[in-house]
C-alpha cells in the first residue's frame, strides 16, 4: 500500500490499480444514456411504422440496433473495456456472449426442427364438419 494518500497511482494490498478504468464524467454517462435513447427510438420508429417493408430485413435491422444497445450500455454504464481489471472483464463479457449465441442459436433450431418435424402432418388431416 502507498504511504502517501496523494499519489498519482493508487494501488491495493494486492498490487492492482484502481485507476484502470479510466476517467468517467457525467457527460460520457450523457453520452451513453443519448446513445441508447437513440437505438431505442430508431428500432421502436421501424417497428411502429413499417419504414421497411420487408419483415426480414426489419428484423435484421431490429437485431443489429439491439446489439449495438448491448455494446454503448456495456462501455457506458458497466465500463467493460480491455484495460478494466487486467482485462478480466472483458473476457468474461465475450464468454457471457458466446454463450447466449449458443442458447438463443440452439433454441431457434430445436423450434424450427420441432415445428418442421411436429407440424407438417397436422395441416393433411380432415377436420369433421360441423352438423348442421
Amino acid at each position: 500500500m502507498n504511504a502517501h494518500p496523494s499519489d498519482a497511482h493508487e494501488v491495493d494490498e494486492h498490487g492492482h490499480g484502481f485507476d484502470d478504468l479510466g476517467h468517467y464524467t457525467l457527460r460520457n454517462y450523457l453520452l451513453g444514456f443519448a446513445a441508447a435513447a437513440v437505438l431505442t427510438a430508431l428500432a421502436f420508429w421501424i417497428v411502429m411504422t413499417g419504414a421497411i417493408a420487408s419483415a426480414g430485413i426489419a428484423s435484421a435491422v431490429v437485431v443489429a440496433l439491439a446489439i449495438a444497445q448491448i455494446l454503448v450500455q456495456t462501455a457506458a454504464f458497466l465500463h467493460v473495456n480491455a484495460r478494466a481489471q487486467g482485462g478480466w472483464t472483458l473476457v468474461a463479457y465475450v464468454f457471457t456472449a458466446v454463450l447466449l449465441v449458443i442458447t438463443i442459436a440452439g433454441s431457434i433450431w430445436i423450434m424450427y426442427h420441432l415445428n418442421a418435424n411436429m407440424m407438417s402432418g397436422a395441416m393433411d388431416v380432415a377436420v369433421p364438419s360441423q352438423p348442421p
